[in-house]
């Protein structure tokens, strides 16, 4: 976590401040207006462009596809009945190329054999393999001759990558929360469709620069305001609680924290309060030690018990004054860490173990808690500009003390204009610096030369240069001709996609040095970056949202019926599944890895709540599961089995669904209106199977065509609670029945024997993990010309045993990754 100045107006007073507003917001009106003409983006309501249609020369068409269609599809998708708006009897099979948008369904239906429906006669899968492969050769011969890199658009950093890019210009560390969260689309809230402009978020551009300028400089202004903390309330801080706290620590919290300035800074700690009875929970007269450390160097430490002869208020107050001090602090990102020290390491005795003991019951064992932690600073009277990072890296040059004003414009124009060569992505023309100088000298002018630099660093950070990712287009390209983009353009591609931030200055050198492009030193350019640490933003934000990572911090199951649920299962979920997805990436594993490897990363917690004996403690670590564990892969961690379950039960649709869309790719149709919820049925003795439950919804002939793969695929995953702990009875005492049976007619029992049927459809997963993989990286929803370049990454990669860097690079190297469709002229201007 990281917090932000507050207090006082950000942007500041005066005729300086009303010359760069009104120059910001003209700035990215400007921009707007332009990118209006040029860019096929929801910032103007401009609808799609039309697709570039290929005239693809004849080919003799296959008879083999001509026999299926008639005998298998024609019935149904014919110009009469024209179910799903297809009419295959209207279609000229000898150009199949010229109609990408119809014959990559056929393709993709085909080839996960949900066409025809369950209950129809089908080909053979020998005939139906042959149609595809044959289908697949005549739209990749199109694709091949006939070039198509998609529709241009202009992508708006969203904040995560405006948080990186503050980050790695100016080494400061800034909260998400300074600007609105970004609609998503396709997936991912990288999409240039769903990053639309409003003037309240660019108001929210003004305010934030002003914050990260002043944060740079070390010069925070006005009141400080405090922030605060909040440790969740479920989380059971018995025993340490987090590898960011020390040995022998008990409960608290870590924290990620940029502090401002170097000076004195007010840290509360709060004890969780008791409700009615008043007071706070396990605040006795046995003292307890409290330790505050810094980066795991102990700040502070004080002892929190009942103060003898107070009592109501006055005691609270006192034991709240003995959770408080006042302390130095250096300028910078530091881990705050709070804690209480552990007196035993006995297990305190009580009735139930504490993990199972139901919330509105459980005892508390004599022990306090800390319930938030607060910081408020620098005070002003203590703050000082001293060498932080964010200084060092922003002053590559400062002026002498006996500096003349030449001097220091000399040295401001050094700053600026290597901060906007960062921050631009580019090398910055005299135009590019205009404003930026312009408000240095408006600045310098009333406060010297920092005061100068501050307004100057705001002025880059709203400019549209950096908020928007322009792609310039050769006067030369003639219109609808795809052309490659500049080894610059390049570079920032690379970069946003593997790291979600600004290139590093070893790409923008080879980018300058028109180097970048080569495919050798692009190749050593990608894997240097898979290595970097800087690549774990494949594991926040790609994988993240693919498979509903972010989600996890959001789970809240019923404390009813799911009473062992706490906070310390739901970061163990997290971490398990982040772990994980990183492990294929830094080791570079086959992403098959993901459906079934043969090991996870448990701590205590949650080895515990999956049965795995002989782990202890609270640092994961990597455990081997055998052959047939039901915890191989994805589908047997908590994090995707608990998200994609309710609150108070599982659910097969939702978990069948989502095997169908991230794993073999094929998702439902929306469900029709007003389908009704499942009945609530609150005495667990009364509650049916979920398989009898689900037989209404497929009684439905409207909702039995999908329920009929989803249910079946949910089914396998049964044994599994709504909280992914394993079970062989339902409360009702019930047996559990996870025998279910595939679209194609194959039964399989289990999770175990659905992780097999997944791994013999490895084709279907490999092509999701790459159409997910390129969607992430072009920022945009695919098309049906980007399908060659799905199979051409994929076929690439099969060489390496679809390995990850396989996948990234076949990525990098693809068509709509290095160029880009000219737009006509008057569009492009």
């Amino acid at each position: 976590m990281s917090g932000a100045v507050r207090g006082g107006d950000p942007g500041g007073a005066g005729p300086a401040m009303t010359f760069h507003r009104f120059a910001v917001v003209s700035g990215i009106a400007a921009c707007v207006v332009a990118a209006g003409a040029g860019y096929d983006v929801p910032l103007h309501g401009a609808g799609p462009q039309a697709p570039v249609v290929p005239t693809v020369s004849a080919a003799a068409p296959d008879p083999g596809l001509d026999t299926v269609l008639r005998q298998y599809c024609v019935g149904c998708h014919n110009q009469r009945t024209l179910a799903g708006d297809l009419a295959f009897d209207t279609l000229d099979l000898a150009r199949v190329g010229e109609r990408p948008d119809v014959w990559e369904q056929v393709v993709r239906k085909l080839r996960t054999g949900t066409m025809p429906p369950a209950g129809r006669p089908r080909p053979d899968t020998e005939v139906s393999g042959q149609v595809v492969t044959w289908l697949e050769t005549q739209l990749d011969r199109a694709a091949l001759d006939h070039p198509n890199p998609g529709r241009p658009t202009l992508h708006r950093l969203n904040r995560t990558e405006y948080q990186n890019a503050v980050r790695d210009l100016l080494a400061v560390d800034i909260d998400a929360s300074l600007l609105p969260a970004d609609n998503a689309a396709y997936g991912f809230d990288n999409n240039a469709d769903a990053l639309t402009l409003s003037s309240a978020l660019t108001e929210r551009y003004l305010g934030a620069a002003a914050q990260i300028s002043q944060m740079a400089l070390a010069r925070p202004r006005g009141t400080p305001a405090p922030e605060t903390f909040f440790v969740p309330t479920d989380r059971n801080q018995d025993t340490r609680v987090s590898d960011d706290l020390p040995f022998g620590s008990r409960g608290g919290t870590a924290l990620r924290y940029y502090f401002p300035a170097d000076g004195d800074y007010l840290f509360e700690m709060r004890p969780k309060e008791s409700g009615v009875a008043g007071g706070f929970e396990g605040v006795t007269a046995e003292p307890h030690q409290l330790d505050v450390s810094i980066d795991g160097v102990r700040l502070w430490s004080g002892t929190v018990q009942r103060p003898e002869g107070a009592r109501g208020d006055e005691r609270n107050r006192l034991i709240l004054e003995s959770m408080r001090f006042r302390a130095p602090v250096t300028a910078g990102s530091h881990l705050v860490q709070v804690y209480f020290v552990a007196k035993t390491s006995a297990y305190v005795e009580d009735l139930f173990d504490p993990s199972l003991r139901r919330t509105p019951y459980r005892a508390p064992n004599g022990e306090p808690v800390v319930s938030s932690v607060t910081i408020t600073g620098p005070f002003t009277e203590s703050a000082t500009a001293g060498e932080s990072p964010s200084r060092a890296k922003l002053f590559v040059c400062t002026p002498a003390a006996s500096a003349d004003a030449s001097e220091e414009a000399a040295c401001a124009r050094t700053v600026i204009s290597t901060l906007a060569r960062r921050a631009y992505r580019r090398p910055v023309t005299e135009a590019d610096l205009e404003i930026p100088l312009g408000l240095y000298r408006d600045g310098a002018g009333r406060g010297g030369f920092e005061s100068g630099i501050e307004l100057a660093v705001r002025g880059i950070l709203v400019s549209p240069n950096f908020l928007f990712r322009f792609e310039d287009q050769p006067a030369s390209v003639a219109p609808a001709t795809p052309y490659r983009i500049s080894d610059m353009e390049l570079a920032s591609r690379l970069s946003f996609f593997l790291w979600s931030t600004i290139p590093d200055d070893e790409l923008v050198d080879l980018a300058v040095a028109g180097t970048l492009h080569d495919p050798e030193v692009l190749r050593q350019q990608v894997r240097r970056m898979l290595v970097d640490p800087r690549s774990h933003a494949l594991v926040d934000n790609f994988a993240g949202q693919w498979l509903h990572i972010r989600n996890v911090a959001q789970f809240q199951p019923s404390p009813e019926l799911l009473f062992h649920f706490d906070d310390n299962l739901r970061q163990a979920f997290e971490q398990e599944t982040k772990l994980f997805f990183e492990s294929i990436v830094r080791e570079n594993r086959s992403v098959l890895d993901l459906l079934d490897a043969d090991y996870t990363f448990l701590n205590e917690r949650l080895a515990r709540h999956y049965g795995i004996s002989g782990v202890y403690g609270e640092r994961f670590r990597r455990v081997s599961l055998p052959a047939d564990s039901v915890r191989r892969g994805l589908l047997g961690q908590g994090s995707i089995l608990t998200g994609t379950s309710r609150a108070n039960r599982t659910s097969p649709v939702i978990r069948g669904k989502w095997i169908l869309e991230n794993i073999l790719g094929t998702p439902p149709p929306p469900p029709p209106p007003n389908v009704p919820d499942l009945a609530e049925e609150r005495d667990p003795r009364k509650v049916l199977p979920m398989r009898e439950q689900m037989a209404a919804h497929r009684a439905n002939p409207v909702c039995a065509a999908c329920h009929a793969q989803m249910d079946q695929l949910g089914f396998a995953l049964e044994n599994f609670d709504a909280i992914g702990e394993w079970r062989d009875i339902y409360a009702s005492g019930l047996p559990i029945d996870a025998a279910a049976e595939f679209v194609d007619g194959t039964t399989f029992d289990g999770p175990t024997e659905l992780r097999a049927l997944l791994l013999s459809h490895a084709e279907d997963f490999l092509t999701t993990a790459t159409d997910r993989l390129l969607t992430y990286a072009l920022g945009r929803g695919l098309e049906p010309s980007d399908a060659a370049t799905v199979r051409q990454i994929k076929r690439a990669a099969e060489t390496d045993d679809h390995r990850f860097e396989a996948l990234v690079q076949g990525v990098v190297a693809s068509t709509p990754f290095q160029m880009r469709m000219a737009l006509a002229e008057n569009q492009a201007n």
